[in-house]
């Protein structure tokens, strides 16, 4: 009998619309006015902060929503913008500047529906409000760093070489390196040409060899602080509890940071700008730190303090710098003691393999260094930073080891949390500035959603309008359509990690409304053709799906590769665009073919009918 679909195809239809339905369900419960406190470099957020914060919430009289102290960050959910505010300033001043304390926006998504991974859509800064900082960074300082690696780099390679040197030291076209004699120089110079053929070796008067990147080294350095940047920009973000930031390059030299719902723009700055980086050194035990102290530091030795302002002697070479780190997590060594286990890549670890196997009991310093804007600028207009070093850790070398090792001799477990958090995510090669900045308000994201869904309501009501009118019953099957589809659209658009609903995503929306009839309309022409033509009303719908399917395919699947290409070379707005309308798509056709025709075969199919409204 013709039209009757299989029990199985009606459990799949009802399976896949509920599925949708239930995540997009977190869409529906809105979000909270919140502020988000977490810890900075030499604080902590635990059950105490947590009574600090509730007892100065209520000093102030303001009525909160909910308190909650998770993942080492304490969020308090507010019922308005205003309290928000004062919540913010007040706790500020009372915790110091130890700790972040940050206004944002966070989801009111019951916490059933976050257990199974319910969350609402991410919106963009044009719909839900935030901040758009452009970033450059610092590439004279990014170049100089690499060269100080190739300083350490080409010692430790000629004296494994067995290659006797003068000097090998910094100047300001990149490394130059003095010998003795010439059999010497031009020993050093075969070696090193082959060891590294991504640099450019030229001769000088006096025995020296002067090294300099070449183009295709200096672009790869660029490149490499550029993404290193990036992925620490991240990591900062998370402390201003931004869901769905987007942190990406722009052009050769800069980041384009956004961050929705994100109200403190002083507070983003903030911690945006404090960057920093690591440096494993040698502790020079061969000199007296007193003396040292008293002005007299060897040659090729400094002295930079700890965190309690107590001097140590480092030597100068650096051994590993934070770039290399990989991994970096605290835990607890075999006698109960905290320690930090940290993996390096492979040029770091053979780095760190060389040093280790001549320096076993030999104390080793972890070096913290931060770059700070000193608020004034060189003559291009950048600003002019300043470099605080900190000694973070000193810690004795076992035994023999590369690219895994463990750092131990830390006072508790809390530090080795601390110093695992920075050895993750401390490891800039270079500084930045922020070069422009744009707030959004959260007013006129709001604008900006309620003209987005009046633009879908009103074309999906004139839709509506206009296929019951022209199609009776059976536009009543598409319109049911078209509402499954744009709730199976949300929750796509919830459960895909990094999608983000823009004003252009909205305006895909719209255009999928108008598109998602288009399959419907074929398939009930088709089907009036075939009345038309002296078929049964069960014929002719049986004909009208089948023979229309290959049509909407094919307009479908063009229209499909037009919004990859979109999504391919387009950036922002486009991307967020092509994203709903190649969603959208894949939605209708579901819904237009497999969902109408259930619906047309359960009214419809298998019965004896001697007309159909359409």
């Amino acid at each position: 009998m013709l039209n009757q679909t299989p029990l199985w195809k009606y459990l799949i239809v009802i399976f896949v619309v509920a599925f949708c339905a239930l995540y997009a369900s977190p869409n529906l419960y809105g979000e909270d006015h919140a502020v988000q406190i977490s810890a900075g470099r030499d604080a902590v957020v635990d059950s105490s902060t947590l009574d600090k914060v509730s007892d100065e919430l209520t000093n102030l009289g303001i009525q909160v929503k909910d308190v909650m102290l998770e993942d080492g960050q304490i969020l308090i959910r507010l019922f308005d913008y205003e309290s928000q505010g004062i919540a913010q300033e007040s706790l500020q001043k009372t915790l110091g500047d130890d700790y972040f304390v940050a206004m944002n926006l966070a989801p009111d998504t019951p916490s059933w529906l976050e257990s199974i991974g319910g969350k609402p859509m991410k919106l963009g800064l044009d719909l839900r409000g935030g901040v758009h900082f452009l970033m450059e960074v610092d590439m004279n300082s990014a170049i100089k760093k690499s060269f100080e690696d190739m300083v350490g780099d080409f010692r430790t390679a000629l004296r494994e070489e067995k290659i006797r040197y003068r000097s090998v030291k910094q100047n300001d076209a990149g490394v130059e390196i003095q010998f003795r004699d010439q059999d010497t120089l031009d020993k050093a110079d075969f070696f090193l040409k082959n060891r590294n053929p991504d640099l450019v070796f030229t001769e000088k008067n006096g025995l020296v060899i002067q090294v300099s990147m070449s183009e295709q080294r200096l672009a790869q350095t660029r490149d490499y602080a550029v993404k290193q940047n990036i992925t620490i920009i991240r990591n900062r973000v998370n402390q201003l509890g931004v869901a769905e930031p987007l942190v990406q390059k722009q052009g050769a030299e800069r980041i384009v940071v956004q961050l929705p719902g994100i109200q403190d723009t002083a507070k983003a700055k903030e911690i945006l700008n404090a960057t920093a980086t690591l440096e494993y050194r040698k502790v020079d035990i061969d000199h007296d730190v007193r003396d040292a102290i008293n002005g007299r530091v060897p040659a090729g030795s400094e002295l930079i303090e700890d965190q309690n302002g107590v001097p140590q002697l480092l030597e100068k070479q650096i051994i590993v710098t934070g770039n290399h780190i990989i991994d970096a997590n605290s835990g607890v060594d075999q006698y109960g003691l905290p320690k930090v286990s940290i993996s390096l890549d492979s040029k770091g670890g053979a780095k760190m393999s060389r040093f280790t196997k001549d320096n076993v009991g030999n104390p080793m310093a972890t070096v913290f260094i931060e770059f700070k804007s000193t608020g004034e600028r060189d003559e291009a207009g950048k600003l002019i930073f300043e470099q605080k070093r900190e000694v973070i850790s000193v810690a004795t070398i076992r035994g023999h080891f590369g690219s895994n090792f463990e750092t131990t001799g830390l006072d508790s477990p809390q530090e080795a949390q601390n110093l695992a958090l920075l050895l993750r995510a401390g490891a800039l090669i270079a500084p930045i500035q922020i070069v422009e900045e744009r707030t959004i308000g959260p007013s006129l994201g709001a604008a900006n959603i309620a003209s987005g869904m009046q633009a879908i309501i009103w074309g999906f009501v004139l839709v509506l309008a206009f296929m019951i009118v022209y199609y009776r019953k059976f536009g009543l099957v598409a319109n049911l359509a078209l509402a499954l589809n744009l709730v199976m659209i949300v929750g796509i658009m919830s459960l895909i990690p990094g999608a983000t609903l823009s004003l252009p995503g909205m305006a895909g929306i719209v255009l999928t409304v108008g598109m998602a009839v288009d399959a419907n309309v074929l398939i009930f022409e088709r089907i009036r053709e075939e009345l038309r033509d002296g078929r049964s009303p069960q014929q002719a719908i049986h004909h009208g799906y089948d023979s229309a399917f290959s049509t909407i395919l094919d307009a479908n699947i063009t229209t499909f590769i037009a919004a990859l290409i979109l999504f391919a070379v387009g950036t922002g707005p486009i991307k967020g665009f092509s994203i709903t309308l190649m969603i959208g798509i894949a939605t209708s056709m579901f819904t237009a073919i497999i969902v109408t025709r259930a619906v047309v075969n359960s009214v419809w199919g298998g019965k004896r009918l001697e007309k159909l409204s359409i």
